[in-house]
């Protein structure tokens, strides 16, 4: 949420052609939980079922494969700290962001008026684009 927030929504959620979500599940849950109405969504008509399910697999795992050049890492969060520009919203926890930067953790800590998501609610959401409804919590 904070990224989008932030960001705006950079990458559309991407469905298949009778509107089941392929990619962007946490974004649509996030999209619900700030109210938005609409989210960008793409809809891949043209994959078969078992190149959806192929992608499904491959978009995950493309993200855990991607690396760090660490020198380079530890230089931009270097510079985006010293223009005081929100740490956490880069998705790193605390400890990585104090051992990048060499920082005591309380330096990179969230804000004390954090709050994290409550996993317990109930959402529901529709895609004004593709129709497809979704309801997430426990």
């Amino acid at each position: 949420m904070a990224s989008i927030r932030e960001f705006g929504f950079t990458n559309p959620v991407l469905i298949n052609e009778v509107g089941t979500i392929i990619a962007g599940h946490g974004r649509v849950l996030a999209a619900t939980r700030m109210e938005l109405e609409h989210v960008p969504c793409i809809r891949l008509s043209h994959l078969s079922e078992a190149q959806t399910r192929a992608y499904v697999i491959a978009d995950n795992k493309l993200a855990l494969n991607a690396g760090w050049d660490s020198e380079l890492l530890a230089n931009e969060l270097a510079d985006l700290h010293a223009d005081e520009f929100d740490l956490g919203l880069l998705a790193f926890d605390p400890d990585e962001l104090a051992d990048l930067l060499d920082l005591p953790q309380e330096d990179v800590a969230p804000p004390d008026d954090f709050k994290e998501v409550d996993e317990n609610i109930e959402t529901e959401h529709e895609c004004p684009k593709c129709g497809y409804k979704w309801s997430g919590g426990k």
